[in-house]
């Protein structure tokens, strides 16, 4: 992990945090120009010398249009054979390409939690680029009005909280998202054991509320605690046991349960 709202000046700096990412050169970069040119350069740089001194022979433009293809995807179900064909490849070899972004930190696959409760459930995962820093600078987003007015907007908010919470997870917990054929959805649940499921979803919205497919989804898998994370400071309750809560405030409670 790169830096978390914990450890940054939250919450005045939590934009800015998810502007930039966690990198430290480029959320501390003294523009928010400075930074987008920090980034590009890190991705070029990686890109073109580490990735081949870790073995790989894949050429770095066919790597960074990958990047790029998932970051204007940010958050949507992986379909390996889509991707290979936009980019003439095998099924196989785009699925190698994927699983060495992920091995290599710069992706995380989330695994749809399976559960048996007697519906189709979505088999697919979930594809995110970790760093939100990297995911606005493969999409040549400079300042956070640029983010605000694109249409990754959503989905980049919710990586950036999925990020950080799960740097707070305390070991023997795991995280999976939960949907059904039919649409019911939730964003992240976070499991203890078979007794403990917190179901939470993720808005990018100061007056934030929540669909029919959250409780159902809710009411699907047992969840015994039900949270919605917003950009907001404000912690207060809403319909069917669901608590409103800021991001810094959700992952000190993950953290209480170590």
């Amino acid at each position: 992990m790169g830096l978390t709202v914990l450890e940054t000046n939250a919450p005045a700096d939590q934009n800015k945090l998810w502007l930039r990412g966690g990198f430290p050169d480029s959320f501390l970069a003294q523009t928010d120009v400075a930074s987008l040119r920090w980034r590009l350069n890190f991705i070029s740089t990686y890109l073109e010398r580490d990735v081949p001194q870790l073995g790989p022979r894949i050429p770095a433009v066919t790597l960074r249009a990958l990047w790029t293809m998932l970051a204007h995807n940010q958050g949507g179900q992986l379909n390996i054979a889509q991707l290979g064909g936009n980019l003439d490849l095998s099924a196989p070899t785009a699925k190698r390409h994927v699983k060495l972004l992920d091995d290599l930190l710069l992706v995380r696959t989330l695994r749809p939690w399976s559960g048996n409760v007697g519906k189709r459930l979505v088999k697919a995962p979930k594809v995110y680029i970790r760093d939100s820093g990297l995911t606005h600078a493969l999409l040549n987003l400079t300042i956070l009005d640029d983010v605000l007015g694109h249409p990754v907007v959503g989905a980049s908010w919710e990586g950036f909280v999925i990020e950080n919470l799960l740097s707070c997870l305390p070991i023997g917990m795991t995280a999976w998202f939960y949907r059904t054929a039919a649409g019911t959805e939730i964003d992240l649940i976070i499991e203890q054991n078979t007794q403990q499921k917190i179901a939470i979803e993720i808005k990018r919205s100061s007056a934030p509320t929540l669909s029919k497919g959250f409780h159902l989804g809710c009411a699907d898998i047992g969840a015994t605690k039900r949270f919605l994370v917003y950009p907001g400071t404000e912690r207060y309750p809403i319909a069917n046991g669901v608590t409103v809560v800021p991001l810094a405030e959700m992952m000190q409670a993950l953290e209480g349960l170590r």
